[in-house]
């Protein structure tokens, strides 16, 4: 980066307009497409295993087989299971029996009364760690945050409790979101493992959520996405993740890590609460972030998390109904307020006939060859289904890979200069390197890896002009194995680093939105996935084009560690 000479004006944020189009087309309500999903789903029902997801809990509620309270008590027996299994499972960190049953009774009362309040009503989900979530510690992976237990909700927690969800706790974590195995040693969290294989990793850093989902825990979890940590972990585990567009789903209540590419944030002036002393007179804030409290004036900027936050599910279609509830605007997270209505417009169309797909295939075919194999196929399953496949060309993804670590890396050293002080020898190993790394980074090195990123969004606008969505392999390769050391230490391969980022950095870096779905096995057993990514505000294509890739899937393994919670 240091050796080019980039004249276009620095992009700081990937904010881009809503397109204004006028559809006349009589388009299906979002109710009328998650009904007509649902439907499509009882009816591709196959003989062979399949995760349980939000339309099997509703047939058990709606039917009267179940209730929200018994699924409850399956879930904590479950929970204690997990904690004393060999290994123990590590996804869920914190959780609570009473407040799981009072939300659980709440939910069997409407049902009784047949007043539920959406889709969601009694589906567990979990979230992560990096979220607050009341009553429990936003101990963001560490050992040192979140000293006292919230009080007040991320604004996703708030969206899911008015949705009925049952929230079972808060999932582990990589240590302040700074990798992508998941491993994290300390003594609150340990080493989440992967429920296909669990002496392999689970990724990251959304490693805890994507473990519940794929172990059966819940159908529903939530994470953030910097660098890939909701898609990396949904592959490695054998299970869907959506990023959406930056500023699309609300980080508001997340630790601000990044903010320009973990999809949180807001730059405002905070918000007048009276006179400050210390400051002159000046109107001024105090806020409490992770435990550590911190005053803002009116002459501050006031940062909150700018990660991409979204699900992950045990399908396409749980996907989908989870964006839909959680995809709009929020007054405490300007990015997302000019954002278009989120819709599932198109997404049960029977064939891909008015797509076009753009393949760089020099990008696409840098992965391990088990990977690259299922991968084509997949993409000539997709031409199968009436889509045009257009080869395309991604430029300057070297540049794009260095920009985006010197933004993400930049920009957490910056948050974490009191950690870094005053926490350093209790912080994991790796997160010590990776704040060690970003602390050689320059001014100007910032600026031109943004300047970067102005090039990046012209390019992709000029390709989506031409073509509908991109497609590459999810993960270049599948979840790498634990060892011993990793235990005790844990582990930094910046290698691996970069190849499991490979795919997932443009678009943290861009903020255009991508899906990850599985599309098979490695011969070892490992899951192997697929991603489709598509221009700022486009998610419902993803969806449209993800739900054709889950019936490429021929079969679903059933996952080494699974728990039944309906059985």
């Amino acid at each position: 980066m240091r050796s080019l000479d980039i004249h276009e004006d620095p992009t700081f944020l990937p904010e881009v307009a809503a397109e204004i189009t006028e559809d006349k087309s009589e388009a299906k309500s979002t109710s009328d497409i998650i009904e007509q999903l649902m439907n499509a789903r009882s009816d591709s029902a196959s003989n062979g295993f399949s995760f349980k997801g939000i339309k099997d809990y509703l047939d058990c509620y709606r039917s009267g087989k179940l209730t929200p309270s018994q699924v409850a008590k399956n879930i904590i027996a479950m929970l204690e299971d997990c904690d004393k299994s060999t290994p123990p499972l590590r996804a869920i960190v914190q959780w609570d029996q009473e407040q799981i049953m009072l939300m659980a009774e709440a939910s069997t009362t409407r049902y009784r009364n047949k007043c539920t309040l959406s889709y969601l009503d009694g589906i567990p989900v979990c979230l992560k760690e990096e979220f607050k979530v009341v009553p429990y510690h936003q101990r963001v992976g560490t050992v040192y945050l979140g000293t006292e237990p919230e009080t007040e909700d991320a604004t996703v927690a708030k969206k899911l409790r008015e949705a009925g969800a049952i929230i079972i706790g808060v999932s582990n974590m990589h240590e302040l979101g700074t990798g992508t195995t998941g491993c994290n040693p300390n003594r609150y969290h340990k080493i989440p493992r992967n429920p296909y294989k669990p002496n392999h990793f689970t990724g990251g850093s959304s490693s805890g959520s994507a473990a519940a989902v794929a172990a059966g825990l819940c159908p529903v979890a939530i994470g953030t996405d910097g660098g890939g940590s909701v898609r990396i972990p949904a592959s490695f585990c054998g299970v869907v993740g959506l990023k959406g567009t930056f500023g699309r789903i609300s980080c508001h209540g997340s630790l601000p890590l990044s903010y320009s590419t973990v999809s949180v944030g807001k730059r405002t002036c905070a918000p007048p609460q009276g006179p400050c002393p210390q400051q002159g007179g000046n109107l001024c804030i105090q806020k409490t972030l992770a435990g550590r409290k911190v005053l803002f004036t009116t002459y501050h900027i006031f940062i909150t998390v700018l990660s991409f936050t979204g699900p992950i599910c045990t399908s396409v279609a749980d996907a989908a109904i989870v964006y839909s509830i959680l995809a709009e605007p929020d007054p405490l997270y300007p990015y997302g307020l000019k954002q278009p209505k989120a819709t599932l417009s198109g997404m049960c169309a029977p064939d891909l006939k008015d797509l076009k797909l753009g393949v760089d295939w020099t990008f696409f075919k840098a992965c391990d060859a088990e990977v690259l194999s299922i991968c084509e196929k997949a993409v000539e399953y997709l031409r199968s289904q009436g889509a045009s496949v257009v080869e395309v060309f991604l430029p300057e993804m070297e540049e794009v890979r260095v920009a985006h670590a010197i933004c993400i890396l930049g920009e957490m050293r910056d948050f974490l200069q009191p950690d870094f002080n005053k926490h350093f020898r209790e912080m994991n190993l790796d997160t010590r390197a990776n704040l060690a790394l970003a602390s050689q980074f320059t001014a100007l090195d910032y600026i031109t890896a943004n300047r970067q990123r102005t090039r990046s969004m012209r390019f992709l606008r000029e390709i989506f002009t031409s073509v509908n969505c991109i497609l590459t392999p999810g993960v270049a390769c599948t979840a790498p194995r634990i060892f011993e050391s990793d235990l005790l230490s844990g582990s930094s391969d910046l290698s691996f680093t970069v190849r499991s980022m490979r795919f997932m950095q443009l678009g943290n870096f861009t903020g255009i939105p991508g899906l990850v779905v599985p599309i098979g096995y490695s011969t070892a057993g490992l899951p192997i996935s697929f991603q489709v990514m598509a221009k700022w505000w486009d998610e419902a294509v993803l969806l449209r084009i993800g739900l054709k890739l889950e019936q490429f899937r021929c079969q679903t393994k059933k996952p080494s560690i699974y728990y039944d919670i309906l059985a």
